[in-house]
């Protein structure tokens, strides 16, 4: 506002015109009397427009100020009576005042001094007011926090006593309802701060609680696969019980429960049995009975009302995989004992019991399908365990044991939805094997029996003893039967033991084929291939190791013939015995053929050739013993001695093959001709043998004799004519030649089929003429020959180089 006035022009005085002058000094005066308007510019006005205008500002102001002294002096002429009037009143009016004056100070005194009591009681009721209403605000405020601090008592005592999860439900309360009513109290800001860390101590204490769970379900996983297997096993039993009883029975698969409950069964006997069988078998504890699953119901929970499910089931599933990690993992010498691999098996089935029993008494814990992820990985483990170290085991009874487990084990587990058709495949392996080592077990067996056995005729005395062998053995022949006693069976005591063991290795082998499900056709089909490999492999192998054993002579050859021979024909009864274990027809078109008749006869073939090489063994030890001199002059007249002495035991020899097949011991007989025939002329043209007298060839003469009247005696029966003597025919042949001195014949007939020295070689021919060549030139006799010796010398050299040309044009041909 003082900007606005400032920024008017200022009123201009004049300079000679008194009047202009009155009137611009009265703007001025009329400006300096405003109250408003500022004094600094209006003088400024003054000094600055016109010079000497001070002065006659001055003037005009001192007139101005005399004009208004008039004015006021007038004024007061004209109020000073009233003034005057109004003092003495005033003066009248002050004795009045001063005495009311004292009366009131006295009235206020007196009123003091009266309501001082009335004031010390009224504060006094103000005080009480103060405090009724500031209790009744107490009253008020305790009214709205009772409940939080209730609550929060509930609170502490919930968590002393562990009750987590109403923990949790009363701490929500808390927030939403109780707290909001009384957040400006400072003890509501502590209990609200202090509430996320109670929920992380529930946390932390329901996680503890949890791995203590973990734990315990760890130590009693054992016990827990126990009970459960032991379950099986009884509900196993039962319904073997029940079908031996009732074969209209079907199959039925067991089905448990983890607290201990079996499925109820439709009928009478059934109920019955079970009824016997609680009283008189003490109560088996289930899984509930020695794990409290409560921590993994409370902490998942605890853990879903704090939003954080996802980490607890992440975390179970994570400590679950690595406790069935560990369970997996077997001791390192589980394969010596049964109770090895039942403590395997026995922690996996509480395992999977307890998954099975979260599974089911949770929701969404645990799905299927990480059950079904953790039960493939667990069995991919356990069949690569169980096939390892069953692979070490060489005890069949051991292996049977364990086939037993497993079998309870898959049943077990089958009852709790878990596929085990790879556990059954993994029995098809196991049961190898156990054949394997069944097989090496009656391989055993078999050598005792062949090592104990006297390989003579069974004696037997008594008509109890008779009917004990044959009860033992289906043996069966009517002119045995008829003579009297004491009589001697055919075969040796081997062979009824040998039968005896096959039945028992059959029954072995059906013990393992037991409860894998199977058809009978199935099961007649492994017990046939498996008593095959008994016959084929095992029975034939210790046959063949025993007939190439040294001390085995041709006696215990002969009886081992007569006993394959006798094996063979019971061999349709081990058939007869599968059929009446399986009911399973032979005429079946899949049913397996036993290979008993080619076993047999494999061992019977190779015991013969093992008569004829024992035979020929014997010859050579016989003719080891010869003591030729070559260079007698004349023979002895009588045979050598040990050839006698070979004759004699060819004799005796063969009387013992007449138990043996005709056409056995007619080749055995004819073998040994032979041997016998091709030794003495190897003997004959031995290249080490230089010289060879005419008396020595009738020495050996005299022997061939005797070896032709051997085979011409017939030592064996059933040759035709002289089919022996044909095996000494090529050493006739030859000695005749040399004994008649026939050359002219033999060179003469020589290639033709009529040749009376057909069967002697030139090259023989050629090497003994020699031999006795050099004995003639050597000999001091012929130092002065006779006429007729010289001739005979002649013809020597002649028939020597005839014999030669025939070698060599023999050679050339070839």
């Amino acid at each position: 506002m003082s900007s606005d006035r400032a920024e008017k022009p200022l009123p201009a005085i004049p300079e000679d015109d008194g009047r202009d002058d009155e009137k611009g000094f009265g703007n001025v005066f009329a400006e300096l009397e405003s109250v408003d308007l500022p004094l600094g510019t209006t003088l400024r006005s003054v000094y600055d427009d016109q010079p000497h205008a001070h002065k006659r500002f001055m003037e005009k102001l001192e007139v101005r100020i005399r004009n208004h002294d008039r004015e006021i002096e007038k004024m007061c002429n004209f109020h000073h009576q009233g003034f005057v009037d109004a003092i003495t009143e005033l003066l009248k009016v002050r004795a009045d005042a001063e005495k009311l004056m004292g009366q009131v100070t006295d009235t206020n005194r007196r009123l003091q001094d009266a309501g001082r009591e009335v004031t010390a009681q009224t504060e006094e009721v103000i005080r009480c007011r103060i405090q009724q209403r500031n209790m009744a605000t107490t009253v008020e405020r305790l009214q709205l926090c009772l409940p939080v601090l209730g609550m929060y008592s509930k609170l502490k005592e919930q968590l002393e006593s562990k009750r987590y999860y109403a923990a949790l439900k009363t701490m929500e309360q808390l927030e939403k309802v109780y707290i909001p009513r009384v957040s400006r109290y400072r003890f509501c800001q502590i209990m609200a701060e202090n509430l996320p860390k109670l929920r992380e101590d529930i946390k932390d204490i329901s996680m503890s609680d949890l791995k203590d769970f973990l734990e315990s379900i760890r130590k009693h996983s054992d016990k827990i696969g126990e009970t459960a297997m032991k379950q099986a096993q009884q509900h196993r039993t039962f319904n073997s019980s029940v079908q031996k009883r009732d074969s209209s029975v079907g199959d039925t698969k067991p089905v448990y429960s983890l607290n201990g409950r079996t499925p109820t069964q439709h009928n009478g006997l059934a109920a019955e049995e079970g009824g016997e069988e609680d009283q008189s078998e003490e109560e088996v504890l289930t899984a509930q009975d020695l794990v409290d699953f409560s921590p993994v119901y409370r902490c998942l929970h605890i853990y879903t009302v704090l939003g954080d499910r996802e980490t607890f089931e992440n975390y179970y599933r994570k400590q679950r995989k690595k406790q069935a990690r560990l369970v997996l993992q077997p001791q390192s010498n589980m394969q010596e004992t049964v109770e090895g691999y039942r403590r395997y098996l026995n922690q996996i089935v509480g395992f999977f019991l307890v998954e099975d029993h979260v599974l089911h008494s949770t929701q969404g814990l645990l799905t299927r399908a990480f059950s079904d992820e953790l039960w493939n990985m667990a069995l991919s483990k356990i069949t690569a365990v169980l096939r390892t170290h069953s692979s070490y085991c060489s005890d069949p009874d051991l292996v049977l044991e364990l086939k037993n487990l497993i079998v309870i084990f898959a049943d077990t587990l089958q009852g709790y939805g878990y596929p085990v058709n790879r556990l059954f495949d993994l029995l098809f392996e196991i049961r190898d094997q156990y054949n394997e080592t069944l097989l090496k077990k009656w391989a055993l067996v078999f050598r005792e029996i062949f090592e104990l056995d006297n390989y003579s005729p069974i004696p037997v005395e008594t008509e109890e003893e008779y009917k004990s062998v044959v009860n033992r053995f289906p043996f069966h022949d009517a002119e045995i039967e008829k003579q009297a006693f004491p009589k001697k069976l055919p075969m040796s005591q081997s062979v009824p033991q040998i039968y005896v063991q096959v039945k028992e290795f059959i029954y072995a082998s059906l013990k393992f084929s037991e409860s894998l499900h199977r058809s009978w056709t199935e099961i007649d089909d492994m017990l046939r291939k498996s008593t095959n490999l008994l016959l084929t492999r095992t029975l034939s192998g210790c046959l063949q190791n025993l007939i190439k054993k040294p001390h085995i002579g041709l006696t215990e050859l002969v009886q081992i013939i007569i006993n394959t021979t006798h094996l063979e024909q019971a061999c349709k009864y081990l058939e007869d015995f599968i059929t009446n274990i399986t009911n399973v027809s032979p005429e079946t078109v899949h049913t397996t053929r036993l290979y008993g008749l080619s076993t047999f006869k494999d061992a019977r073939h190779a015991a013969e050739g093992e008569i004829y090489t024992k035979l020929n063994q014997k010859i050579d030890e016989f003719i080891q013993l010869a003591d030729y001199d070559w260079g007698m002059p004349e023979s002895d007249g009588q045979a050598s001695g040990y050839l006698m002495d070979l004759i004699n035991f060819l004799r005796s020899t063969f009387q013992v093959f007449t138990h043996l097949p005709g056409k056995v011991a007619q080749t055995a007989c004819m073998s040994a001709c032979k041997h016998l025939s091709t030794s003495l002329m190897q003997m004959l043209l031995d290249s080490e043998l230089k010289q060879i007298s005419m008396g020595a060839v009738q020495q050996f003469n005299l022997d061939v004799i005797q070896c032709e009247l051997f085979a011409s005696s017939e030592p064996v029966p059933g040759f035709q004519g002289d089919t022996l003597q044909l095996a000494f025919i090529d050493l006739r042949q030859l000695l005749d030649l040399f004994m008649v001195w026939d050359w002219s014949t033999y060179l003469a007939d020589y290639g033709q089929p009529t040749s009376k020295y057909l069967r002697v070689n030139p090259s023989t021919a050629l090497a003994l003429l020699e031999k006795m060549k050099d004995t003639s030139k050597k000999n001091n006799i012929f130092s002065q020959f006779r006429k007729n010796d010289r001739d005979k010398q002649k013809l020597i050299e002649t028939v020597v180089k005839q014999l030669r040309s025939l070698v060599n044009g023999m050679s050339q041909h070839s």
